[in-house]
């Protein structure tokens, strides 16, 4: 596996210096891959900004603060909202020719969410940006691998001891809502028409594979935050089924031939299951 590449610390300073004084922002945290070591050079930097629903971000200071950054080229700064109700807004900024992500987090609905993961509740939204879906579970995920920059009051504080240990009854919940999908997706792909229509057949084959990584996450109690890279992520996993990324990346690439190599797939996660 790659060296993760560093963390840009006179970036991320920057980013606080100008970002901390934004009224309405609670904290400021460094997520994504950078905040859990496993970046490359061409990594984003994902940062998140929290606040109150009742004291919002004054997202018209953002823009300005965002735009009198060193080196800043660009700017695209969203209303609370305007991207749905759960990535519920941000930037797209480039900072001295590096990517910098501005996401909305509202303190108040990721306390429930915490508390809905403790309950064994989920929910599941579409969303632009998460292609299988977006899973109320990657709020505590968030919350859980944050790296904290900015957070006077310790506003998440609270939150972050809620998310250690990782909850029995989220994991629970987690693989009773996926696992049967990994296979009904299969199952799909290769009955009636679907087995003649290669575009449906490689969407069943991706939900199938979004499954059963929500699942072997769940089971190992690990947080999954994103679609992207959760393949290579449960290599890193003590709980799967052997060599996992390389037989979905042949699976994929073999089409609907390959749908019989991850049915195994799913067969040998049942037998984790049980086990």
């Amino acid at each position: 596996m790659a060296e993760a590449h560093p963390n840009d610390q006179t970036l991320l300073d920057r980013l606080v210096r100008a970002l901390g004084g934004v009224p309405g922002i609670r904290a400021i945290v460094l997520g994504g891959s950078r905040a859990r070591g496993e970046a490359s050079a061409q990594s984003d930097y994902d940062i998140g900004l929290y606040y109150e629903p009742d004291n919002p971000i004054d997202v018209g200071r953002l823009a300005k603060a965002a735009m009198l950054l060193p080196g800043a080229v660009r700017s695209s700064v969203t209303a609370i909202g305007e991207w749905g109700p759960w990535i519920n807004g941000g930037a797209w900024l480039t900072v001295d020719g590096r990517r910098v992500d501005l996401l909305y987090r509202d303190l108040a609905k990721v306390a429930d969410v915490i508390e809905a993961c403790h309950a064994g509740r989920i929910e599941r939204a579409y969303q632009p940006g998460h292609p299988h879906a977006f899973v109320s579970a990657i709020y505590m995920g968030e919350v859980a691998h944050c790296q904290v920059l900015w957070d006077p009051e310790a506003v998440l504080a609270p939150l972050r001891r809620r998310c250690d240990p990782y909850p029995a009854a989220l994991g629970e919940a987690l693989i009773r809502a996926f696992f049967w999908e990994a296979r009904f997706a299969l199952e799909n792909a290769g009955h009636g028409r679907g087995n003649r229509d290669p575009a449906y057949a490689a969407g069943c084959a991706f939900r199938s594979v979004a499954c059963l990584c929500q699942t072997l996450f769940a089971l190992n109690r690990a947080y999954l935050l994103n679609e992207k890279g959760a393949v290579v992520g449960v290599e890193r996993l003590a709980l799967k089924p052997a060599d996992f990324a390389v037989r979905v990346r042949r699976a994929l690439a073999d089409g609907a031939v390959g749908l019989d190599a991850l049915s195994a797939l799913v067969d040998e996660t049942a037998e984790l299951l049980k086990a």
